[in-house]
């Protein structure tokens, strides 16, 4: 059982002007189950790593406290169980039940009961391979559901999770809200914090909705039903997500789609992605949504799409009206660097693998520059993306201490640098708030519209229901 108090509380990230968060004011009692909301950017992951005890004194600067059990949370860890945005920066072991008992084994617990509450922690999330399944092997979901179990096995008084569905298909979503429910079902002396953005999927799971406001502190608390009902139509304007919200939908017929930019014709990839049993053309002026259950090899396609990977089965040829020089080009895998850039956007579901500068906007230059950009067309570049995908005030921050949303968006941004006649997206709406998922959508709406071939790989039904005109189903 654990309780949690924070008095003032603020942590600005080392070299950052902004505060991540500040002036937060909260004390959570034993038992309590804690919907925690607001816009992205307003510093709901740096809380709970805070809350973790992950936020190293000499990483930043801290203003008021934050305890757990009237402890420093870097003192009480064993009490904590979390799961982050980023299941990948948790797993630390080869095979995935290992990785399950990483945690226990550390926490002392005896050689007779590790075993038994590693297979219950692994069945009670879904994961369907087992202790020897590779973590290397596993999807973006999957590495999620694993994550939850090495949380769960610990039975910690506190469980911290942020966005754990995020990566999952519907039906996975669902085994990892069952498991927390269970997990949770008669035991008040755990204390849940959960940040989601799937809201109404969550609202079963909490009896309380704290909401931070961007600029700082807490601007709503309360019951569930009080909050939406009183602050619902502000909240959404502010980018909160906020149920039964109407979100935008394609109206009527799609426009006729253009000439294919790209041909996949029985693709695939030994071991992640069977053959596809049909010729796939990707086509400009259409979005095409990649759908399909966690393993599927959703995002091997993407890679196979992008120009990132050789198949190993049939063949990825791009047509003249992507290489743009009256020729059908090679398979894209073939082209040199600043080909490949010029011609394919590439957005990857860990949006941090692709980074390789040390500021935002050295990050969305570096496309520009290495097509030949003038520096003065660079920077108009760099100028608009920031203000488009509202990264404007974190042009000088590192991109590795951005918050899950703030790095996807730049994901995004880097993709459009170089005007990109083809984009490969996979999940692109991940970690946003529902201003900037709008504002996303638009985006690419847009591009669409212009001719540009939009391919999103994706569990997010409201962006398929938004924006897509046609569906692969893996």
């Amino acid at each position: 059982m654990s309780r949690l108090e924070l008095r003032g509380f603020g942590w600005r990230h080392a070299g950052r002007r902004a505060w991540a968060v500040r002036d937060v004011e909260l004390s959570v009692d034993v038992g309590e189950r804690v919907l925690l909301l607001g816009p992205s950017g307003a510093g709901k992951s740096t809380l709970l790593a805070a809350i973790a005890g992950l936020l190293p004194a000499d990483s930043g600067e801290q203003a008021g406290t934050v305890t757990v059990d009237g402890l420093d949370p870097r003192t009480a860890r064993e009490r904590v169980g979390i799961v982050f945005q980023d299941p990948q920066s948790q797993l630390v072991m080869a095979r995935s039940g290992d990785d399950v008992a990483f945690g226990l084994e550390n926490r002392g617990v005896p050689a007779e009961q590790i075993w038994p509450r590693v297979d219950a922690a692994l069945a009670r999330v879904g994961f369907r391979y087992g202790r020897d399944r590779p973590t290397a092997a596993l999807s973006g979901g999957e590495q999620q559901r694993l994550a939850l179990a090495g949380a769960l096995a610990l039975r910690p008084g506190l469980l911290l999770l942020d966005e754990p569905t995020a990566n999952l298909d519907p039906a996975g979503a669902d085994l990892v809200r069952d498991a927390v429910a269970e997990a949770l079902d008669g035991d008040r002396d755990t204390t849940l914090v959960v940040v989601e953005h799937r809201v109404a999927q969550a609202l079963p799971l909490v009896d309380r909705v704290v909401v931070l406001s961007a600029g700082g502190g807490v601007r709503a608390d309360g019951k569930p039903d009080e909050i939406f009902d009183r602050y619902g139509g502000q909240l959404a304007a502010d980018g909160v997500w906020v149920p039964d919200q109407p979100l935008p939908q394609r109206g009527g017929p799609a426009a006729p789609a253009g000439e294919p930019l790209l041909i996949a014709d029985r693709v695939g990839l030994v071991p992640r992605l069977a053959p596809l049993a049909d010729e796939v053309p990707v086509r400009g002026g259409e979005a095409l949504a990649v759908l399909g259950p966690n393993g599927a090899g959703k995002t091997t396609l993407a890679l196979l799409l992008g120009g990132l990977v050789a198949a190993t089965d049939g063949t990825v040829r791009a047509t003249a009206a992507l290489t743009g020089d009256g020729r059908v080009g090679p398979a894209p895998h073939r082209w040199r660097a600043p080909e490949l850039v010029r011609r394919i956007g590439n957005v990857f579901q860990n949006p941090e693998h692709q980074f390789v500068a040390t500021t935002v906007a050295d990050e969305l230059a570096l496309g520009p520059r290495r097509c030949g950009l003038a520096e003065s067309a660079v920077a108009s570049v760099v100028d608009e993306l920031l203000h488009r995908l509202r990264l404007d005030r974190l042009a000088a921050a590192n991109p590795y201490t951005l918050s899950g949303g703030e790095a996807r968006r730049l994901s995004v941004a880097t993709a459009l640098a170089t005007a990109p006649r083809l984009l490969v997206l996979d999940e692109p709406t991940f970690g946003q708030d529902r201003r900037t998922w709008l504002e996303l959508v638009a985006l690419l709406g847009e591009l669409r519209d212009a001719g540009h071939g939009i391919v999103t790989v994706t569990h997010d039904v409201n962006l398929v229901a938004a924006l897509a005109d046609r569906r692969l189903t893996l």
